[in-house]
């Protein structure tokens, strides 16, 4: 009799799905610290930048199986490089 421990096909070895949920929530995190700092210099990418963060921590949650999750994650980093080029460059 085997338990449910020893069906690996089943687990989550080295709980591989527990830290990439909490990368993603670090990363959140730290686009929320990024938002604060540009929030001081400019007002408009700050928000930018803020709004990003609740849909960058939902990309996280989103099951692994999802077509779209790469195409999401790719547009969202892409839109948060450039505002962030933008702000570099205009102060």
């Amino acid at each position: 009799m085997t338990s449910g421990r020893d069906d690996h096909e089943d687990g989550d070895p080295g709980l591989a799905r527990a830290r990439t949920s909490l990368a993603w929530t670090r990363t959140a995190l730290s686009f929320a610290a990024v938002g604060g700092v540009v929030l001081r210099k400019d007002v408009i990418a700050g928000l930018i930048i803020l709004i990003a963060v609740p849909v960058i921590w939902w990309l996280g949650r989103l099951p692994y199986g999802h077509p779209r999750r790469l195409k999401l994650v790719t547009a969202t980093i892409v839109v948060i490089s450039l505002a962030a080029l933008a702000v570099a460059v205009t102060h």
